[in-house]
């Protein structure tokens, strides 16, 4: 069936050449609820699954391993945008969803959607403890019927490896037995341009029975389903999508680098070569790249790679870049500094924003980390203001608690990390000298420097 919502390909301007392409399913008219259906880990992409596709269920069911998650979702204190936290409340209120750590729930239910994390170990191979146990934990209680969908982004032949094996060990044929997909979540926190409802979604089935079911499912998230062959082609897509960005990110980081010398503007270049309708994808430089995907999913790609001694030099050196980043911004800190005569040691610097981004609740991955890490590794005197994380651990332990009056304080050196929307930055225009590792704050009359 063909999608009635348009698409948009970005592939050098050949985009009307391609999208045939690719097959579209519509969820057809008519079509039943989809039952009960359980939503295994209820982070960033799980909460708002299960929140997005509870108008089409008959019930929904949330399991989640850590009870302080959802003794959160209960208290509504969780990190979602003004709307998700009206349409949680109503849903708690009406008695729609149900939490619980129960795993023998998932017996009775019709759907089960895995959306738990992928992150990556100190060393950057990928940690594949949630993911293994969710997928143990689902295959424990599967029944006859049920539609098993993975959303987490991870390793190519995991949907085979870890579902569909199992499951027909067991004895549940997938295809005939239950259907076993793999959807890659496309969630993008804290960005109101880009809503679930209104971002195409790729659906990869073992069968093609498989995927029909699984499609049927997403249609409800999302006015866009696409087609692929395989759940691997959908497991390789969404590498794929976030290696691009990191490419991206890197990419902006260096060219920034190249405008200092040159004394140019990098976000009017960027905006500039933006106004070109094809061939050109920009993206802003900052102080680093954080949160759950670009940083680590790309790792998954390539620890599979090294084991099958495939080289992937382009995205191996964009890793490492993206890693040495927040190093960079500590050295323009020192380097600001001794414009002036004042040594990083013993200096008293405060960054503004931890968060891997605006306006979210979340410093999984953030470069603020590191950058303090270093900063105060070099003798800095280091304080942070961010009222969306009131306290933070490093990777060594130690901990800071957000400064709660940050103009009080007799800074040096201000380095805007994150600017939230919402927040109060005046302290910072106030500091005698601000480095910009956002490239975008406004600091009239200030020694204002960029990265």
């Amino acid at each position: 069936m063909v999608a009635t919502s348009p698409l948009s390909l970005a592939i050098n301007g050949r985009e009307r050449l391609l999208v045939q392409d690719l097959v579209a399913f519509t969820r057809p008219v008519g079509s039943e609820r989809l039952g009960t259906v359980a939503v295994v880990g209820l982070g960033y992409v799980g909460l708002p699954t299960a929140l997005a596709i509870e108008h089409s269920a008959e019930r929904v069911v949330g399991l989640d391993v850590d009870p302080a998650r959802l003794a959160a979702i209960a208290a509504r204190d969780c990190d979602l945008d003004d709307e998700a936290r009206r349409t949680l409340a109503l849903v708690l209120e009406a008695g729609r969803l149900d939490l619980t750590t129960d795993a023998a729930a998932l017996h009775a239910a019709d759907v089960v959607v895995v959306c738990v994390p992928t992150p990556v170990l100190a060393d950057r191979s990928p940690d594949l403890r949630a993911l293994r146990s969710a997928c143990e934990t689902v295959v424990a209680h599967a029944r006859r019927g049920q539609t098993i969908i993975l959303t987490s982004t991870t390793y190519v032949g995991t949907t085979r490896e870890l579902l569909a094996g199992p499951l027909h060990a067991r004895g549940l044929l997938p295809g005939s037995d239950v259907f076993v997909a793999f959807s890659p979540e496309r969630i993008d926190p804290g960005n109101h341009d880009h809503r679930q409802r209104e971002t195409p979604r790729v659906v990869g089935g073992i069968t093609p029975e498989c995927a029909a079911a699984a499609a049927n499912v997403v249609s409800a998230l999302t006015d866009s389903v696409f087609l692929v062959s395989s759940p691997e082609a959908a497991e390789l897509t969404k590498l794929y999508e976030n290696i691009f960005r990191a490419v991206s990110l890197a990419l902006a980081n260096e060219f920034a680098d190249a405008c200092g010398t040159f004394g140019i503007d990098p976000i009017e270049v960027t905006l500039a070569a933006g106004t070109k309708p094809y061939g050109f994808l920009g993206a802003f430089p900052g102080p680093g790249v954080g949160g759950h995907c670009i940083p680590c999913d790309p790792h998954y790609l390539l620890a599979q790679l090294r084991s099958s001694g495939v080289a992937a030099p382009v995205v191996d050196a964009t890793m490492h870049a993206i890693e040495d980043r927040p190093l960079r911004v500590a050295d323009r800190a020192g380097e600001v500094l001794a414009a002036d005569g004042i040594d990083l040691a013993g200096a008293r610097v405060v960054v503004a924003g931890v968060s891997y981004k605006a306006g979210v609740r979340d410093v999984r991955e953030s470069p603020a980390l590191p950058l303090i890490a270093a900063l105060l590794d070099r003798g800095a005197e280091v304080g942070y203001h961010d009222p969306l994380m009131p306290v933070i651990r490093l990777d060594d332990g130690r901990e800071l608690a957000s400064v709660p009056d940050p103009a009080a304080g007799d800074w040096d050196l201000a380095i805007v990390q994150v600017v939230h929307p919402g927040v109060d930055h005046d302290w910072v225009r106030r500091c005698p000298r601000v480095l910009d590792a956002t490239y975008r704050f406004d600091a009239p009359g200030t020694d204002r420097q960029v990265v």
